[in-house]
């Protein structure tokens, strides 16, 4: 066989190793350094493992992963998940619908300083979840509410899988993070909008909370305030210049858990948990950026990427087109696999084909066919990319956000809570389109703020 049908024949048996629930890792590396040693021999595996670890791991922007994590799970142990429901409730809760909008409001901002879709669904799900049930929302609405607005976690800065999408392309995380507020806003937005329309629909699907008094109201919003300090300081430090990602982060843990011992919620054992759960979650990273380093050596090394990039720029589709067509290859690809497995294995793929239908490393923004030049289209398909990445989170049959709120709300049945995502997946869809269509609301920012 060729390079390109061994590299082609690595990339079918790695899918199907991940269908069959294979560790997305250990299926990258099991199939990188198999295929390396089929066209390359085996001893040109064990030169690359000898340094590709610490020449991966050692890259200053990766400091900055572990620290967001650690920083999201001590919030999600200090009660901000609760504060920040209670004060959205008490301005949105009186409405029909009204708890359902507020819990969405809490997803957003528990997202501005979680920066993990998972950790936001499970962490709102125990605060929100009893709430709904209490004002007899409908199981689907409920369900479907949370599991949604926990694909905000993804986007709205900071976001760990936005980060490795900076690495990947070689874009800068900073600018990666302005262009990511605007679009995650209008999916809150988007969201409050289909809940309205929902119970506009189904009025008895979501009944009007009670309205707050002055006294609950004021005091719920001031609550609020450490949530908003952590993300003017962190967000807002980043972007005006006065940290890079990796101080910033580091900044908003000490903030976070000096605000998780001003009440009371710090404990010996849940500062034991959280940094657990860090050194776990990051070890996981970490060793999926091995294998798919070393996957993406394999497929070089086949010609695969460069042989994709080729066939597309002579398929005679059109720019668009063709980013129409790898973004529902990335919904598909969101059926069998995670969200980071999937930025990581789809982006060394695609991003050169979008190259070269983009005129080369040396396009402007005159001959470019998408209007725009290279550092701009990273920017502009990688907000793409996530979006269309976060449906993978609640899409079966991997749905992750779905399981999590399933296993907390375990008389729902699952298919109930996946019917309930998917008014939220259409507000999706209908996001990218008008992303597409206006690619100054993703690059707007950006440019204001460099």
């Amino acid at each position: 066989m060729d390079s390109i049908t061994i590299g082609l024949s690595g990339l079918g048996i790695l899918i199907a190793l991940i269908a069959i629930r294979i560790p997305i890792a250990y299926a990258m590396i099991a199939v990188g350094g198999v295929g390396i040693a089929v066209l390359n021999g085996p001893a040109i595996v064990l030169s690359q493992l000898k340094d590709l670890a610490y020449g991966q791991f050692s890259t200053y922007d990766l400091t900055v992963v572990p620290l967001f994590v650690l920083m999201g799970a001590i919030a999600s142990r200090t009660g901000l998940s609760a504060d920040l429901f209670r004060a959205a409730n008490a301005w949105l809760g009186w409405m029909r619908g009204g708890v359902a909008m507020s819990a969405i409001a809490a997803c957003a901002g528990f997202g501005a300083v979680c920066g993990s879709s998972l950790a936001t669904a499970s962490t709102m799900g125990r605060v929100a979840l009893p709430e709904l049930r209490r004002y007899k929302y409908s199981p689907r609405l409920s369900t479907g509410t949370i599991a949604a607005g926990g694909v905000l976690g993804i986007l709205i800065p900071p976001s760990v899988v936005l980060i490795i999408y900076a690495i990947i392309v070689e874009a800068n995380v900073v600018t990666m993070f302005m262009a990511a507020l605007i679009p995650g806003l209008i999916a809150v937005v988007f969201f409050i909008i289909t809940i309205f329309i929902y119970v506009l629909i189904k009025p008895e699907a979501g009944p009007k909370g009670e309205a707050a008094s002055r006294a609950e109201f004021i005091s719920a919003t001031l609550s609020v305030l450490p949530v908003g300090v952590v993300f003017a300081v962190v967000i807002g430090g980043i972007y005006l210049g006065f940290f890079n990602p990796t101080p910033a982060a580091a900044a908003g843990v000490v903030m976070v858990f000096l605000f998780g011992i001003f009440k009371g919620q710090v404990t010996w054992e849940n500062t034991r948990e959280a940094l657990l759960e860090t050194a776990r979650t990051a070890g996981m990273i970490y060793l999926i950026l091995l294998g798919a380093e070393l996957l993406k050596i394999f497929m070089a090394r086949g010609g695969v990427p460069q042989a994709m990039a080729e066939w597309m720029a002579n398929s005679g589709l059109t720019p668009m087109t063709t980013v129409v067509v790898l973004l529902i290859a990335l919904v598909l690809l969101g059926c069998i696999m995670d969200s980071l497995s999937m930025i990581l294995l789809a982006i060394p793929f695609f991003w050169p084909v979008l190259v070269e239908m983009n005129g080369g490393d040396f396009a402007t923004a005159d001959s470019s066919p998408f209007g725009m030049d290279t550092e701009d289209l990273k920017i502009w398909f990688g907000i793409l990319a996530l979006i269309v990445v976060e449906l993978g989170l609640i899409t079966p049959p991997v749905g992750m956000n779905v399981f999590i709120i399933s296993a907390q709300a375990k008389d729902v049945p699952m298919s109930d809570t996946f019917l309930g995502v998917m008014p939220f997946f259409a507000a999706e869809v209908v996001r990218v389109v008008v992303l597409i269509a206006f690619p100054a609301l993703t690059l707007w920012l950006p440019r204001v703020l460099s």
